[in-house]
């Protein structure tokens, strides 16, 4: 069957998939909006992981406000497309993404970020800990490890459980919009601001 311009762009609003991608899902299910749908979610993710190599210029900088003034936080999420930017899901990421910085003060955007020194300095504390603890000198490293895994869950962003939904990663909910969008979304930087904190 024939699938009109109309009937693409409803899928495209819907979704912030590529026009061809929209008119292909269209073809595939018979012009059906609510089984398009669902086909470019069910194609999304893989999609998403194969342009993950693409640049990812457009975006938006999401700033967040709390605690009545004492705490704000700056955000850059990015994406391959102003569309998909302007979204209204985009943007709510993006919010969620500033939110949980504000409320879990992560320090690193993601484990490749942790200096080798500190993770050097965590494990040899963790080591010592259980040295303490009376822990067998053969079993020390592979606590430590376990440890700074912990580690990474608190400090990084990427890994940190979402505020909203324990369940999911901050990384797992941006690969869910990833599928949905059919495009890679990068946080790609982020800054937490606390009045009175004392500078490092």
């Amino acid at each position: 069957m024939a699938i009109t311009p109309e009937q693409v762009k409803n899928l495209r609003e819907r979704t912030g998939a590529g026009i061809m991608d929209c008119k292909r899902a269209l073809e595939a299910c018979e012009g059906d909006l609510a089984r398009a749908i669902e086909h470019l979610r069910e194609q999304g993710i893989a999609r998403a992981a194969r342009r993950e190599a693409r640049t990812t210029a457009a975006g938006i900088v999401e700033s967040y406000v709390h605690a009545g003034g004492k705490i704000g936080v700056l955000v850059e999420v990015n994406c391959e497309t102003d569309f998909v930017a302007r979204t209204p899901e985009f943007q709510a990421f993006a919010h969620d993404v500033a939110m949980q910085v504000a409320a879990q003060h992560p320090h690193y955007l993601g484990r490749e970020d942790v200096p080798p020194e500190v993770r050097e300095k965590e494990l040899e504390i963790y080591r010592t800990q259980s040295r303490l603890e009376g822990k067998a000198e053969k079993i020390l490293d592979r606590i430590a490890q376990g440890k700074l895994e912990k580690y990474f869950q608190e400090f990084c962003l990427l890994e940190q459980p979402f505020i909203r939904d324990p369940d999911k990663t901050i990384e797992a909910l941006g690969k869910e919009l990833a599928g949905k969008t059919g495009e890679h979304i990068r946080i790609r930087r982020f800054a937490r601001f606390q009045l009175g904190e004392a500078e490092e």
